[in-house]
């Protein structure tokens, strides 16, 4: 049995290139980016108007004119127009190009405007005042979005901007999560007494698709024969795989062996963790697969621990983590690393985790009270409130 520090060293070390895929730009948000963007143009094109008002030259107002002649009107999406005299002005709206010949506006609200004249009515202005510069914010060729980070709906707007309709990103592995267990039926039955309903499957698909990638589901019986067949087929197509049951070491417990029958080499099997104790993750030269306990707490926490980052460093993003403040004391006896599932709540611009253990890695419902989890540090049987965990969150 390993540690879970290694059990995370061990999964890490065995990501893989997942390739890249070319998406539109309306499907890109949450994806990794895989190529550099930069700016086509100036970041604005022009000088731009950031107030409805009137464009003048600066020099007229500080040589005292105060009153100005308005000889038309600059529109937003327009040609630059030029003022024939610096005496005059242009009435111009937020967005269009500055006038030539103009190095100011005056918003309206600082106007009196009457037969034609605009009045200025503030005493005090700043020559370029109102205007964003060309340029100012992004030069032509700068680098805008490097690769590696996750585009979120910011980035979509940069794409947008350069002309960006599809974007290079990191391609999902092609995955498939496989239910086991003779006792596990269609989400649509009732249950005969001895069943319950398959759910891991689904939190486990759900959990890819919020990150984005899809996944297909199978459910195989508790055979040995039966189950070596269909795993060859599955391991045929796909190249992501995820069990959920059937790892511990009852007399049904089949994945194990029949993984190692299909050429998947065992990495290691049981982690000194609880929940997830009999993790398994093993590897071959096309495969990479995750064997979790049937428990769905355990399948949950396992998910969050080390399947996703496992999953962003394999499609080249940052791994992060974060941190929160046990709020209460909190005791635990085993020498294991502990998952304790925890409500965090911001106070007071910290995040305290508020346990909620509920009835064991059976106790899924306890979930829906959770937001996460911390991870307790082994060999220790008491947690003091006020003391800094990693935090793993599920929920946002």
């Amino acid at each position: 049995m390993i540690s879970v520090s290694e059990a995370t060293s061990i999964i890490l070390s065995h990501s893989v290139e997942t390739g890249l895929e070319e998406v539109f730009i309306q499907e890109a948000c949450g994806r990794i980016l895989k190529e550099e963007v930069r700016a086509d143009r100036d970041f604005p094109p022009f000088h731009r108007v950031t107030m409805d008002g009137i464009a003048i030259s600066f020099n007229q107002w500080n040589q005292g004119q105060r009153e100005f002649t308005i000889t038309g009107i600059q529109a937003a999406g327009e040609p630059q127009k030029q003022l024939q005299n610096p005496t005059d002005c242009l009435e111009v709206m937020t967005g269009a190009m500055l006038p030539k010949g103009a190095d100011s506006v005056i918003p309206y609200e600082n106007l009196e405007i009457e037969s034609g004249l605009a009045k200025i009515i503030k005493d005090n202005l700043v020559h370029g005042e109102n205007i964003h510069p060309q340029g100012f914010d992004v030069k032509s060729n700068d680098l805008l979005l490097a690769p590696g980070i996750t585009l979120s709906p910011a980035e979509v707007a940069l794409l947008a901007s350069v002309g960006k309709k599809k974007i290079s990103v990191s391609a999902f592995p092609k995955a498939a999560i496989i239910s086991t267990g003779d006792e596990l039926v269609p989400v649509d039955l009732i249950p005969l007494p001895y069943q319950i309903r398959r759910s891991n499957s689904y939190a486990l698909q759900s959990a890819l698709r919020e990150m984005g990638c899809a996944a297909d589901q199978f459910h195989l019986p508790d055979d040995a024969e039966t189950l070596a067949s269909e795993v060859k087929k599955i391991l045929a197509h796909y190249s992501l795989i995820i069990f959920s049951g059937g790892v511990s070491k009852g007399k049904y417990d089949f994945i194990p062996q029949t993984l190692e029958r299909n050429g998947i080499q065992k990495r290691f099997h049981q982690v000194s963790q609880r929940p997830g104790k009999p993790l398994w993750f093993g590897t071959s030269s096309r495969h990479v697969v995750f064997a979790l306990p049937g428990n769905p707490v355990s399948t949950y926490m396992c998910f969050y621990r080390y399947i996703k980052p496992w999953l962003i460093k394999s499609l080249g993003g940052e791994l992060s983590t974060s941190h929160a403040i046990l709020a209460v004391d909190f005791s635990f006896k085993p020498p294991l690393t502990y998952f304790l599932q925890v409500e965090v709540t911001n106070e007071k611009g910290q995040l305290l985790a508020y346990p909620q253990a509920g009835g064991g890695s059976g106790d899924f419902a306890n979930l829906k009270a959770a937001n996460g989890f911390l991870e307790l540090p082994p060999e220790r049987t008491d947690f003091k409130a006020g003391e800094v965990f990693n935090y793993f969150p599920f929920r946002h």
